[in-house]
């Protein structure tokens, strides 16, 4: 069976544990690649999220919509270099460990190109394969992480704050996705988000003067 499409996940677990060619054939049996057409979605809210996702190409946003029916994207998913692992991978992560309803909708803003994991893929890895678990370890960490670090970023900066943020860590960000995306990104309507920008470019500009 052809498997060669798994090479960018061997490609990327191998940054982190050394794989033998017996454990590279192991987790390429269990991989899938999966196409999902720009506009379609990957999962939604309320749906039971029954697989994981390595993102090989395209470009995809996680979102979620609060009890006043404001939307904000949670996490932005792509494969370039300067990606994180929150970037590369794409699952409503409760969902698919406890096998109850979402509360992600993940949106394809291209067509993505995915590398699938069925929940029984993962298990039998983890038990087949212990360096797959070792990596997984690793994985979760830098996740847990990403989680924490978006979660504080939320809930205690201010909006200029979290614009800034953005810049300094992610100002790949601004290139890549809409002004609309982005603010939904940061919590603020876009009409905040463009006053935010003047507003920093201009003291960036007082400053150089």
């Amino acid at each position: 069976m052809e498997t060669n499409y798994c090479e960018p996940l061997i490609d990327y677990i191998q940054k982190s544990v050394k794989l033998t060619d017996e454990e590279s054939a192991a987790i390429k049996k269990q991989c899938k690649e999966v196409v999902f057409p720009k506009g379609g979605f990957i999962t939604q809210e309320g749906n039971y999220s029954r697989y994981a996702y390595f993102i090989v190409s395209g470009q995809a946003r996680s979102y979620y919509i609060d009890d006043q029916g404001k939307t904000t994207t949670w996490l932005f998913h792509f494969n370039e270099p300067f990606s994180s692992p929150k970037n590369l991978f794409v699952a409503d992560y409760k969902s698919f460990l406890t096998n109850g309803p979402g509360t992600l909708t993940i949106e394809a803003l291209t067509d993505v190109t995915v590398i699938q994991w069925s929940f029984s893929d993962f298990e039998f890895l983890l038990e087949h394969v212990p360096v797959f678990g070792t990596w997984i370890r690793k994985l979760n960490e830098s996740l847990f992480i990403n989680i924490y670090d978006r979660t504080l970023t939320l809930m205690t900066m201010s909006a200029q704050q979290r614009y800034e943020r953005m810049l300094n860590d992610e100002p790949h960000l601004c290139q890549m996705f809409s002004n609309y995306y982005v603010a939904s990104y940061l919590s603020l309507a876009p009409q905040s988000l463009s006053r935010i920008k003047g507003a920093v470019n201009q003291g960036h500009l007082a400053m150089a003067v």
